[in-house]
């Protein structure tokens, strides 16, 4: 069980605060999320990060009021709401897949939760959904119909709806995962802004590391139904308190090397020690095996710089995949496989003898249970001892 307080800054007063206490959800034998506490105050952005059944959406659905937690409170303001149907609360959801009225026009469509309300009058909820359309750059296509539409498209006139109801809570789960690169970047680009615009509190599900980065705020990291951080994006991502946090905020994944504890740094292999000077003094004394982190941008082929406090690692290049506007190149090296990230589109050859650099300022250490002893020299570098 994670129990985690936050503070946030200060939002309008008209914004919601939310608190789980104790929160779990169990089906018969299987348990979707464990004991958590969490506590977000008003206006304030969370991104859910984790794979496939991490237990994103199943928090999500308990925030909702779809389903009632196995044990546990969710208060509102002060409010119990636990059990509450999700009618009788202020909350807007956009799923995956984008959901719109197909037989009412676009106009139609983002009206619909205010008209349902019936707290406004006609010219008001027409004068809201230009606002709104306007934002997300659909005001050409009022008129239309959602089979008229591109997919991005549609799901802008989702978020749209959503955005409209002004609801108190947003919650957003993977609502761009079913959209191309293109219309990923160029939604995600937007979504601060539209956030930050309004005085919801958001919260949204992801199993992208950059797509918590780019929206900021705060992250609270998920793995088989466990909340096991959560904290500003930034420092989450910096000083993961384990192994497994930092297998779920690296994309790709985190190299992991073992590692053996000696004077002034660590050894990684016959004649590989990586020198790390006085950082170690600030740590408990380490004995025996650790395990190295550092992450695949952090990783430099040396031909990319002189710099000689690097530990230089020969290698040969198994794989170059371009994805997006990144290069990932797999390297086969007496450490074990490791990946760089490279910035832009690069050319290598397979069986292309490397030399790959390491650099001390930029590892992680972790003890031999997985919890993080040693992070890069970056602001973030607390200890063991520091608990976010």
């Amino acid at each position: 069980m994670l129990k985690i307080s936050v503070r946030f800054q200060d939002h309008e007063s008209f914004a919601m605060q939310l608190r789980l206490e104790q929160v779990s959800r169990q089906e018969g034998s299987e348990a979707h999320l464990y004991p958590l506490d969490l506590y977000l105050e008003p206006g304030s952005l969370t991104v859910l990060l984790g794979a496939t059944r991490a237990g994103k959406t199943s928090l999500l659905r308990l925030l909702a009021g779809l389903d009632v937690p196995s044990v546990g409170k969710i208060l509102v303001d002060g409010q119990d709401v636990t059990g509450m149907p999700v009618r009788s609360r202020n909350v807007a959801m956009v799923y995956q897949q984008f959901i719109n009225y197909p037989s009412l026009t676009v106009a139609q469509n983002i009206a619909s939760p205010l008209k349902l309300s019936g707290r406004m009058d006609a010219s008001a909820i027409a004068q809201r959904v230009r606002d709104v359309a306007q934002r997300l750059r659909i005001e050409s296509f009022l008129d239309r119909y959602p089979a008229e539409l591109s997919g991005g498209q549609q799901q802008r006139v989702a978020l749209a709806r959503a955005l409209a109801k002004s609801a108190s809570l947003m919650l957003l789960d993977e609502p761009l995962v079913n959209l191309d690169y293109k219309l990923r970047e160029e939604l995600r680009d937007e979504f601060s802004t539209l956030f930050a615009s309004g005085g919801s509190t958001v919260v949204y599900a992801t199993t992208e590391p950059a797509e918590a980065l780019l929206l900021g705020g705060y992250t609270a990291v998920l793995d088989a139904g466990e909340l096991l951080q959560y904290g500003p994006t930034a420092d989450v991502f910096h000083r993961p308190k384990s192994i497994r946090i930092a297998r779920a905020f690296s994309d790709p994944p985190i190299n992991l090397v073992p590692a053996f504890a000696v004077p002034g740094g660590v050894k990684l292999g016959p004649g590989l020690t990586l020198n790390l000077g006085d950082a170690l003094q600030r740590l408990p004394t380490l004995n025996g095996q650790l395990t190295l982190g550092i992450r695949a941008g952090a990783l430099k082929l040396m031909n990319q710089s002189h710099q000689t406090h690097r530990l230089t690692v020969p290698a040969k290049v198994a794989l170059a995949e371009v994805s997006g506007s990144d290069t990932y190149i797999h390297l086969e090296t007496a450490l074990g496989n490791l990946v760089v990230q490279r910035t832009g589109v690069h050319r290598l050859d397979l069986g292309e003898l490397v030399t790959v650099g390491i650099d001390p300022g930029a590892v992680y250490l972790f003890d031999p249970q997985g919890a993080m002893v040693l992070a890069p020299d970056s602001g973030f570098h607390r200890t063991a001892d520091a608990d976010g």
